[in-house]
């Protein structure tokens, strides 16, 4: 079975995910931020409902945008969605808002 392409879509102060954030996909994704206008600045939410499966490198772009906001809701995440999306948190300790928590 072949992965959805990531997709990443402005929608005013969201960004809405797609597809299966992988390695792969990461830096065509963050050149697409950088050159879309207003970038990432501004973003009160990311969506990742419609996101099938996500590895290290995408965890690593989202929580990126996440760090770059003030209080960035995260949407979309369900039990056992996206695929890896809950064991990479815990293995790298991040919170519900995708910050290191410290112990």
């Amino acid at each position: 079975m072949t992965d959805a392409a990531a997709t990443v879509v402005r929608d005013g102060d969201t960004l809405r995910f797609g597809g299966a954030l992988l390695r792969e996909d990461v830096a065509a994704l963050w050149r697409q931020l950088s050159a879309g206008a207003g970038g990432t600045s501004g973003i009160r939410a990311l969506d990742l409902s419609g996101v099938d499966r996500i590895d290290s490198a995408g965890l690593a772009l989202v929580s990126l945008i996440a760090a770059r906001g003030e209080g960035v809701e995260l949407r979309g995440v369900a039990e056992g969605r996206p695929v890896g999306f809950a064991e990479l948190r815990e293995a790298y300790r991040l919170g519900h808002g995708l910050a290191f928590v410290r112990d």
